[in-house]
């Protein structure tokens, strides 16, 4: 059995995987694949309704707000949200937390003026910064959730007096937000909701077109807004998978119930990572993610032979990024919680073996 904690694109639930597949031979019956049908045809119409549908309840999302299917990528809305909010020669805030908020501040720097109001890159990002000020006249505040490299994450929104554009790429519906804080919420979604390929934007509908720019409609949310995700033809296995997946999340019980799980599952981790002398903890305990749960051990020896062992054991995908090195464990809603003591059965075992 393989226990798969890569960063992303990452596990989702078995029975999505077997829902999927069958749909790729034979979509609903229609005796015709998901991947060959017509993103105009009315059986493809219904997904798009039900996947936004499900966002909208599982999110409990107000009204005044657009739930959008985008391609591109995290990495093209951090031009989007300028493009579409931003007007010529204004101020945008940002928090820098990682390597994704820098890669989005300097996109929208691009199109206008650009103050960094704090930034953890002074300890390689292994906390968030706090008590720092948004000024007031900047036209939006963004930060970024979940830093699925340096294994830090937000979990209250910093209070600010002007609209907050958030990437929840990593940590999207994997506990219970308030939408109403926010006015612009994005993820790719191949963490938590689906495959790479589409992007989850939820937008306030009274951000859209104050811009003032003219923006070249595939870049409009205004545009895709209309259309319905419809403006171009839409990433359709993508949208469907994601539709199955939220759909497990809801017979499940919603976010509150995986938020539970996702509660037991890092502290069952980090338990292990603070009981065993051999694991030492990269984030600031305070600002620890549920998400990506980064350690490193003493010497490149010890984590070579303990790569070895994970991978003897089923383990897959633990290896830190290059920037910090170590071991990152992506722990996103579809990993069981069996998976996670397998990791930390694995790291009791190295620790046993060291010591005989």
């Amino acid at each position: 059995m393989k226990h798969n904690f890569g960063a992303g694109p990452c596990i989702l639930p078995k029975e999505v995987f077997q829902e999927a597949s069958e749909a790729v031979i034979d979509f609903n019956n229609t005796g015709l694949s998901i991947l060959e049908i017509s993103h105009r045809s009315k059986e493809f119409e219904q997904v798009v309704v039900e996947a936004e549908a499900l966002v909208r309840e599982l999110l409990e999302v107000p009204e005044g707000y657009s739930v959008l299917f985008l391609q591109g990528g995290a990495s093209q809305q951090f031009a989007m949200i300028p493009m579409n909010i931003l007007p010529e020669g204004g101020k945008a805030a940002y928090l820098d937390t990682g390597v994704w908020a820098t890669k989005a501040a300097k996109e929208a720097s691009k199109l206008g003026n650009v103050e960094i109001v704090a930034s953890s890159s002074d300890k390689n990002y292994t906390y968030i910064p706090k008590d720092f000020v948004v000024p007031a006249d900047a036209t939006y505040f963004h930060y970024t959730s979940n830093n699925t490299i340096y294994g830090t994450e937000i979990f209250e929104k910093p209070k600010v007096s002007i609209p907050t554009a958030v990437d929840m790429s990593s940590d999207i519906l994997s506990r219970v937000i308030n939408v109403a804080d926010f006015d612009l919420i994005y993820a790719g979604a191949q963490k938590n909701m689906g495959p790479a390929g589409v992007t989850l934007v939820i937008v306030k509908d009274d951000l859209l077109g104050k811009s003032g720019r003219v923006i070249p409609s595939i870049f409009d949310y205004q545009q895709h807004a209309k259309a319905g995700s419809m403006y171009n033809t839409p990433p359709v296995y993508s949208i469907y998978v994601s539709l199955l997946n939220l759909r497990w999340l809801k017979e499940k019980g919603g976010v509150s119930v995986i938020e539970q799980e996702n509660i037991i599952k890092a502290r069952t981790l980090y338990d292990e990572i603070e009981r065993n002398p051999y694991f030492k903890g990269t984030a600031n305990q305070e600002d620890r993610s549920r998400m990506n749960v980064t350690f490193v051990m003493d010497t490149a020896e010890q984590e070579a032979a303990f790569l070895e062992l994970a991978k003897e054991r089923g383990l897959i995908g633990l290896k830190g990024h290059r920037s910090v090195g170590g071991f990152r464990a992506s722990i996103y809603n579809a990993l069981t919680i069996s998976s996670v003591n397998a990791l930390v059965d694995a790291m009791k075992e190295f620790e046993e073996k060291q010591g005989a």
